[in-house]
């Protein structure tokens, strides 16, 4: 919807609850209004009402305050609504009782920045859980620099989970160290024979501090940084970053390079979606979904290598551009790859949908309901599994894909044979765009020269990723270096879905409901 029809509106509603706002920061590219810290969270309750998405929140902080911006979603229009606090006193009243999605985002920013919020459901600490002394806040101004306890970090075994109590309950401690090569994770399981009760996540354990790397990069040094936030996004969290640098620094990167990333974005997420169609089936023992996948994407990823330098396509993205053009030849190949692609994947896309020992495991099993998706501010595959069509290359459409038809991809059962037909059905969607982007191929230049950014300018970066609505902030510095970095992952979000999704299966059943969802321990553990 244009900002036009319904901002005034939603204004109006502030306005009517006694909520005042500033006049537009002026920020490139979104619409950024200021409120009270006080106002922090009685504007969470009417952007509820209102139906707004809430779709991230960071902090930043300089030697006299503290500021924080949330980002509000209606219809595919983005508003950053803004607030701040002086230093010593950094209280801002909580948005999480009105968006449970903000939860984790809070309690990340009370744990990095010090900052306090009022009426916060929960008071345990988040990241980097005991790495730190109690008071000690690594992004604080006053606090930068090393703990004044260095050394290893503790076992985290004091954990306060919340219990669940009755004749036949007990826990199931899973993690956080995995069978395997996956990430770091602690689940905590309360059952009643197979059922489950209840999941309790406890992340954290990879937290890399990603905030405090980026300050004083040059901006191909954060292109660098943002590539590795999550391994399989490396093109969709390095593209938010570049778009972000770009914005503050007033330019745009050549039509060329412009859908060369396009190209490379819909190449990682064929990619990504090929290796969880075959591992969510492997996770109910149908193994002959996982090799036949696994040798496509091993194809796909050999030919990331040969035209673009990267199986995982690290470091293809920079800012003003891509690192390098197609070589000669390229195009007809990644055409004829399509082709071949294509003909490989729908009779074994035929199978897994209709496959009666496979529908048995995942037909009804991990439903994310509507309302919970909604709730959580899901995107990406899981929310278009049930029934949230939100796809920022359709909705709020950046070029290339402004010149293209994004099909609606969508669902409505919510379910884990749900999440696999979405992934089925951007697969070919993927194809489809590439075959568009690589028959318009613009001539000319893969890079712009990016100029020094004007001292303090701020880039906000929006792209969809192959998981969905993929963020990035960045500030600059007086000499063109990076002030502040946070990108936001949809994993943010995923991770509490699993949660909910779980209640009531069979614990049996986590395994494939977890790989259905596939949220990023890297993505969340900045």
């Amino acid at each position: 919807m244009s900002r036009a029809i319904w901002l005034p509106k939603f204004e109006a509603r502030l306005q009517e609850a006694g909520i005042a706002l500033g006049a537009d920061c002026g920020i490139s590219s979104v619409c950024t209004r200021s409120i009270a810290a006080s106002d922090w969270g009685p504007a969470a309750a009417v952007a509820m009402t209102f139906g707004c998405r809430w779709a991230g929140m960071w902090a930043e902080a300089d030697e006299a305050r503290m500021r924080l911006y949330c980002v509000l979603d209606y219809a595919g229009d983005s508003l950053l609504l803004s607030a701040e606090a002086p230093l010593e006193t950094t209280e801002f009243t909580s948005q999480t009782p009105h968006f449970p999605a903000a939860d984790r985002m809070e309690r990340h920013a009370r744990d990095l920045f010090g900052v306090i919020f009022v009426d916060h459901p929960d008071p345990r600490r988040w990241t980097r859980h005991c790495a730190w002394p109690e008071n000690w806040h690594p992004l604080h101004p006053a606090q930068a620099g090393d703990p004044p306890t260095p050394g290893r970090t503790p076992a985290d075994v004091d954990y306060p989970f919340a219990a669940v109590h009755g004749n036949g309950v007990f826990e199931i401690p899973v993690g956080p160290v995995h069978a395997g090569i996956i990430e770091p994770g602690h689940f905590r399981f309360h059952a009643a024979g197979e059922p489950v009760l209840k999941l309790e996540e406890r992340l954290g354990y990879v937290h890399k501090g990603i905030e405090r790397l980026a300050v004083g990069r040059d901006p191909a040094g954060l292109a660098r940084l943002a590539a590795r936030v999550s391994g399989d996004s490396a093109v969709a969290h390095a593209w938010a970053a570049c778009q972000a640098m770009e914005r503050a620094a007033g330019i745009e990167a050549p039509p060329r390079a412009l859908a060369l990333r396009g190209l490379l974005a819909e190449r990682e997420r064929v990619a990504n979606h090929l290796g969880d169609i075959g591992a969510i089936c492997n996770d109910v023992g149908f193994a002959f979904a996982h090799v036949q996948t696994a040798r496509l994407r091993e194809r796909w990823q050999r030919r990331n290598r040969e035209c673009f330098g990267h199986r995982l396509l690290m470091d293809t993205l920079v800012p003003g551009g891509v690192a390098r053009d197609l070589p000669v030849g390229a195009a007809e190949n990644l055409c004829a790859d399509h082709a071949a692609l294509r003909r490989e994947v729908e009779p074994l896309f035929d199978i897994i949908d209709d496959h009666p020992p496979l529908d048995d495991r995942l037909v009804g099993t991990g439903v994310l309901s509507l309302e919970n998706a909604r709730a959580l501010g899901c995107t990406g595959y899981l929310g278009k599994a049930s029934g949230c069509g939100f796809d920022l290359r359709r909705d709020a459409p950046y070029a290339p894909y402004d010149a293209l038809e994004v099909p609606l991809v969508t669902d409505s059962e919510g379910d884990t044979a749900a999440r696999v037909r979405v992934r089925m059905a951007e697969v070919r969607a993927s194809l489809d765009l590439m075959d568009q982007l690589l028959d318009a191929m613009p001539s000319g230049e893969t890079t712009a020269p990016l100029p020094t950014p004007l001292p303090g300018a701020i880039g906000f970066g929006q792209v969809e990723g192959w998981r969905g609505e993929t963020l990035a902030w960045v500030r600059f510095d007086n000499a063109g270096r990076i002030a502040r970095y946070f990108p936001r992952d949809p994993s943010w979000f995923y991770w509490p879905a699993l949660e909910r999704l779980i209640m009531g299966e069979i614990v049996p059943d986590f395994p494939v409901c977890n790989k259905s969802v596939n949220g990023s321990y890297s993505g969340v553990d900045l």
